[in-house]
């Protein structure tokens, strides 16, 4: 049974473990961060500026296991009506058992019941068909945007799929 719980600076650690090459590390971060791979320090060094910024924060997955899971949560809009899931991750050595839904259902029942949005969007490149499906699963529906959001990654350019939910 997972929880969650805010990010702590130790949880770098194991997150940045995660990441077995540079294209999953690019499908995580896009262009976030300008080298592979990074340290701990990085990732909490990147945080960091964010600290005093209370429309964005990270959050923790966990288990009897330790650390498992991990993702931002940012306000969109000045209202605080719609929040945006970023730098979602499982731990590469547990995926495939469900941990990414788990996770994901968490976040969203966190967001529509305690944090009180109606809307909770991210983004995923369309070369990350795993997580598109996890997405998908936990009911987030793919949206038109007039732009496309894109990154140059690995000297290709990499367009994102926006993606959804609403409250029902």
């Amino acid at each position: 049974m997972l929880r969650l719980r805010p990010y702590k600076e130790c949880d770098a650690q194991d997150i940045v473990k995660w990441i077995k090459s540079e294209f999953a590390f690019r499908q995580w971060s896009a262009d976030r961060y300008k080298k592979y791979p990074i340290t701990s320090a990085d990732m909490n060094l990147y945080y960091q500026k964010d600290n005093s910024n209370g429309n964005i924060w990270g959050m923790t997955a966990f288990n009897e296991m330790g650390v498992v899971g991990h993702f931002t949560m940012r306000f969109t809009d000045d209202n605080r009506n719609e929040l945006r899931l970023g730098f979602v991750i499982i731990d590469s050595a547990q995926r495939g058992k469900g941990l990414g839904k788990e996770m994901l259902n968490l976040a969203i029942r966190f967001a529509f019941e305690f944090v009180k949005v109606s809307k909770i969007t991210l983004g995923v490149f369309e070369n990350n068909l795993v997580a598109i499906q996890c997405y998908k699963s936990c009911g987030f529906k793919e949206v038109s945007l007039q732009n496309v959001e894109s990154y140059l990654c690995l000297g290709e350019t990499w367009n994102c799929i926006e993606m959804e939910l609403t409250q029902q």
